[in-house]
């Protein structure tokens, strides 16, 4: 008879998210600068990432995985675009991306990602946490 299966750790399905958020944050922004667009496509892979991360970090179905996945969404979205605006805005003034990212404000980054987003980019950042809500369950 095969052994019985093993469950992955109670811990390993928050640190898969945080590493799997923060990649994908990092290869979106490289993908907008390379581009030069806001790709808010990319937006509909990060809930497919954020699911991904919590099924295969083992966490039990139900809606505390749907909510953990549609916050992580929201989450590296919203980083996703800081990281934008705030490494363009850095290379005008000469500053590196974190210190232009520490140093923007949120009424200014609003208004930049608000000017740069276009209506495309809108809906998939719309439609991106109830999707990572739906896959995670």
């Amino acid at each position: 008879m095969p052994p019985a299966p093993r469950r992955a750790p109670s811990w390993l399905a928050p640190v898969m998210l945080l590493l799997g958020g923060l990649s994908f944050m990092l290869i979106w922004v490289m993908l907008a600068l390379y581009l030069q667009k806001q790709v808010g496509w990319m937006a509909l892979l990060a809930a497919l990432d954020a699911a991904l991360m919590l099924r295969l970090g083992g966490m039990a179905r139900g809606a505390g995985r749907s909510v953990l996945a549609l916050v992580a969404t929201v989450a590296i979205c919203a980083l996703a675009l800081w990281g934008i605006v705030a490494t363009q805005l850095g290379f005008a003034m000469g500053l590196g991306p974190f210190d232009s990212a520490l140093r923007l404000g949120t009424h200014h980054a609003w208004t930049l990602t608000s000017l740069a987003n276009t209506t495309l980019d809108w809906v998939a950042l719309a439609l991106a946490p109830p999707l990572a809500a739906w896959l995670a369950r």
